[in-house]
Protein backbone atom coordinates (compact mmCIF):
# COMPACT_ATOMS: atom_id res chain seq x y z
CA UNK A 1 0.00 0.00 0.00
CA UNK A 2 1.39 3.56 -0.49
CA UNK A 3 1.35 6.37 1.57
CA UNK A 4 -1.64 7.51 3.00
CA UNK A 5 -2.84 10.85 1.41
CA UNK A 6 -2.19 13.58 3.46
CA UNK A 7 -6.09 15.43 4.94
CA UNK A 8 -5.40 18.87 3.56
CA UNK A 9 -7.05 22.51 4.20
CA UNK A 10 -9.23 23.42 2.01
CA UNK A 11 -10.32 26.90 1.67
CA UNK A 12 -13.17 28.09 0.30
CA UNK A 13 -14.73 31.79 -0.29
CA UNK A 14 -16.52 31.64 3.10
CA UNK A 15 -15.07 28.38 4.52
CA UNK A 16 -12.48 26.70 5.65
CA UNK A 17 -12.19 22.68 5.70
CA UNK A 18 -9.32 20.91 7.66
CA UNK A 19 -8.39 17.57 9.22
CA UNK A 20 -11.01 17.31 12.34
CA UNK A 21 -9.52 17.13 15.63
CA UNK A 22 -11.31 16.35 20.07
CA UNK A 23 -11.31 19.93 20.18
CA UNK A 24 -13.86 20.08 17.92
CA UNK A 25 -16.21 18.13 19.90
CA UNK A 26 -18.62 21.20 21.19
CA UNK A 27 -18.96 22.57 17.85
CA UNK A 28 -19.60 19.01 15.93
CA UNK A 29 -21.86 18.07 19.41
CA UNK A 30 -24.57 20.86 18.01
CA UNK A 31 -25.58 18.68 14.82
CA UNK A 32 -24.68 14.85 16.66
CA UNK A 33 -26.36 15.92 19.47
CA UNK A 34 -29.83 17.48 17.83
CA UNK A 35 -32.01 14.87 17.11
CA UNK A 36 -33.35 16.96 13.85
CA UNK A 37 -30.01 17.49 12.36
CA UNK A 38 -29.49 13.36 12.92
CA UNK A 39 -32.79 12.18 12.00
CA UNK A 40 -31.39 10.98 8.12
CA UNK A 41 -28.01 9.62 9.78
CA UNK A 42 -27.92 6.00 10.16
CA UNK A 43 -27.02 6.58 13.46
CA UNK A 44 -28.60 7.90 16.60
CA UNK A 45 -27.83 11.25 18.21
CA UNK A 46 -24.85 11.24 20.22
CA UNK A 47 -26.35 11.52 24.48
CA UNK A 48 -23.54 13.55 25.15
CA UNK A 49 -20.46 15.68 24.51
CA UNK A 50 -18.33 12.62 25.43
CA UNK A 51 -20.14 10.02 22.53
CA UNK A 52 -19.41 13.10 20.26
CA UNK A 53 -15.58 13.01 21.74
CA UNK A 54 -15.88 8.89 20.75
CA UNK A 55 -17.06 9.20 17.53
CA UNK A 56 -14.29 12.02 16.45
CA UNK A 57 -11.64 9.38 17.87
CA UNK A 58 -13.04 6.46 15.53
CA UNK A 59 -13.12 8.56 13.04
CA UNK A 60 -9.47 9.79 13.65
CA UNK A 61 -8.06 6.13 13.66
CA UNK A 62 -8.85 4.74 10.55
CA UNK A 63 -6.30 5.84 8.08
CA UNK A 64 -6.93 8.93 5.15
CA UNK A 65 -6.61 5.72 2.55
CA UNK A 66 -10.35 4.76 3.42
CA UNK A 67 -11.67 7.88 5.07
CA UNK A 68 -11.47 11.28 6.29
CA UNK A 69 -13.44 14.00 8.28
CA UNK A 70 -13.22 17.63 7.60
CA UNK A 71 -13.95 20.22 10.08
CA UNK A 72 -15.78 22.67 8.46
CA UNK A 73 -15.42 26.12 9.83
CA UNK A 74 -16.02 29.68 8.75
CA UNK A 75 -12.94 30.85 7.69
CA UNK A 76 -13.77 35.21 8.61
CA UNK A 77 -14.89 33.95 12.11
CA UNK A 78 -13.52 30.13 12.97
CA UNK A 79 -16.81 29.23 14.04
CA UNK A 80 -17.45 25.61 13.34
CA UNK A 81 -20.32 24.88 11.51
CA UNK A 82 -20.31 21.12 10.44
CA UNK A 83 -17.93 18.25 8.99
CA UNK A 84 -17.89 16.68 5.97
CA UNK A 85 -16.06 13.24 5.15
CA UNK A 86 -15.20 10.48 2.51
CA UNK A 87 -15.68 7.00 3.81
CA UNK A 88 -15.87 3.20 2.08
CA UNK A 89 -12.50 4.70 -0.17
CA UNK A 90 -11.76 1.96 -2.42
CA UNK A 91 -8.50 3.23 -4.17
CA UNK A 92 -8.26 0.10 -6.71
CA UNK A 93 -12.03 1.14 -8.20
CA UNK A 94 -11.09 5.14 -7.88
CA UNK A 95 -14.34 4.97 -5.60
CA UNK A 96 -15.48 6.45 -2.44
CA UNK A 97 -18.99 7.94 -0.68
CA UNK A 98 -19.02 10.88 0.71
CA UNK A 99 -21.23 12.60 3.41
CA UNK A 100 -21.90 15.48 4.88
CA UNK A 101 -23.78 17.11 8.80
CA UNK A 102 -24.28 20.92 8.88
CA UNK A 103 -24.93 22.71 12.49
CA UNK A 104 -28.92 23.48 11.72
CA UNK A 105 -27.81 27.37 13.19
CA UNK A 106 -26.34 27.36 9.48
CA UNK A 107 -28.91 25.61 7.41
CA UNK A 108 -30.16 27.08 4.44
CA UNK A 109 -26.61 29.56 3.73
CA UNK A 110 -25.29 27.11 1.05
CA UNK A 111 -22.52 26.46 3.51
CA UNK A 112 -22.97 22.80 2.53
CA UNK A 113 -22.92 23.41 -1.21
CA UNK A 114 -19.94 24.80 -0.64
CA UNK A 115 -18.36 22.66 0.96
CA UNK A 116 -18.98 19.52 -0.18
CA UNK A 117 -17.64 20.93 -3.88
CA UNK A 118 -13.88 21.76 -2.32
CA UNK A 119 -14.43 18.24 -0.94
CA UNK A 120 -15.52 16.72 -4.59
CA UNK A 121 -12.67 19.13 -6.00
CA UNK A 122 -10.23 17.05 -3.46
CA UNK A 123 -11.60 14.02 -3.97
CA UNK A 124 -11.37 13.68 -7.93
CA UNK A 125 -7.96 15.52 -8.10
CA UNK A 126 -5.72 14.59 -5.13
CA UNK A 127 -7.30 11.32 -4.47
CA UNK A 128 -7.93 10.08 -7.96
CA UNK A 129 -11.46 9.73 -7.90
CA UNK A 130 -13.48 8.80 -10.83
CA UNK A 131 -17.00 7.84 -8.79
CA UNK A 132 -18.28 9.54 -6.08
CA UNK A 133 -21.19 8.54 -4.06
CA UNK A 134 -24.15 9.65 -1.61
CA UNK A 135 -26.13 7.54 -0.07
CA UNK A 136 -29.15 9.62 0.81
CA UNK A 137 -32.48 8.68 2.88
CA UNK A 138 -35.47 8.97 0.82
CA UNK A 139 -37.25 11.55 3.02
CA UNK A 140 -34.39 13.77 3.06
CA UNK A 141 -35.14 16.03 0.71
CA UNK A 142 -32.59 18.53 1.24
CA UNK A 143 -29.84 16.17 0.72
CA UNK A 144 -31.44 15.02 -2.54
CA UNK A 145 -31.63 18.91 -3.54
CA UNK A 146 -27.99 19.14 -2.73
CA UNK A 147 -26.61 16.07 -4.30
CA UNK A 148 -28.48 17.24 -7.47
CA UNK A 149 -27.00 20.52 -7.79
CA UNK A 150 -23.97 19.55 -7.34
CA UNK A 151 -24.49 17.32 -10.33
CA UNK A 152 -25.08 13.59 -8.52
CA UNK A 153 -27.14 11.21 -10.80
CA UNK A 154 -29.89 9.08 -8.85
CA UNK A 155 -29.20 5.56 -9.43
CA UNK A 156 -31.86 3.48 -7.34
CA UNK A 157 -33.06 3.01 -4.37
CA UNK A 158 -31.11 0.36 -2.56
CA UNK A 159 -33.26 -1.87 -0.16
CA UNK A 160 -32.34 -2.43 3.48
CA UNK A 161 -28.85 -0.74 3.07
CA UNK A 162 -28.02 0.42 6.38
CA UNK A 163 -29.34 -0.36 9.75
CA UNK A 164 -30.92 2.27 12.04
CA UNK A 165 -32.15 1.83 15.92
CA UNK A 166 -31.86 -2.08 15.30
CA UNK A 167 -33.91 -1.49 11.62
CA UNK A 168 -33.54 -2.23 8.58
CA UNK A 169 -33.19 1.59 6.21
CA UNK A 170 -33.20 2.23 2.77
CA UNK A 171 -31.23 4.39 1.16
CA UNK A 172 -31.58 6.42 -2.09
CA UNK A 173 -27.85 6.07 -4.35
CA UNK A 174 -26.41 8.88 -5.91
CA UNK A 175 -23.15 8.94 -8.05
CA UNK A 176 -20.91 11.60 -9.68
CA UNK A 177 -18.85 10.45 -12.11
CA UNK A 178 -15.67 12.70 -12.89
CA UNK A 179 -16.59 13.42 -16.63
CA UNK A 180 -19.82 14.37 -15.05
CA UNK A 181 -18.52 16.98 -12.45
CA UNK A 182 -16.41 19.01 -15.41
CA UNK A 183 -19.30 18.85 -17.51
CA UNK A 184 -22.08 20.11 -14.54
CA UNK A 185 -19.64 23.36 -14.61
CA UNK A 186 -17.39 22.24 -11.53
CA UNK A 187 -14.32 23.16 -13.11
CA UNK A 188 -10.97 20.68 -12.62
CA UNK A 189 -8.64 23.44 -11.86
Amino acid sequence: MTEPPEVPILDTARLRLRPITEDDAPGLHEAYGNAEAMRFWDGLPSRDLAETVLRIRRSLEVSPHWHATFAVEQRASGRFVGAVNYHERRPLYHRLVLGWLIVPNYWRQDLTLEAVSALLRHCFQALDTHRIEAEIDPANVASRGLAERLGFQREGLMRDRLWVESKPSSCLMYALLRPEWGDAGHPNG
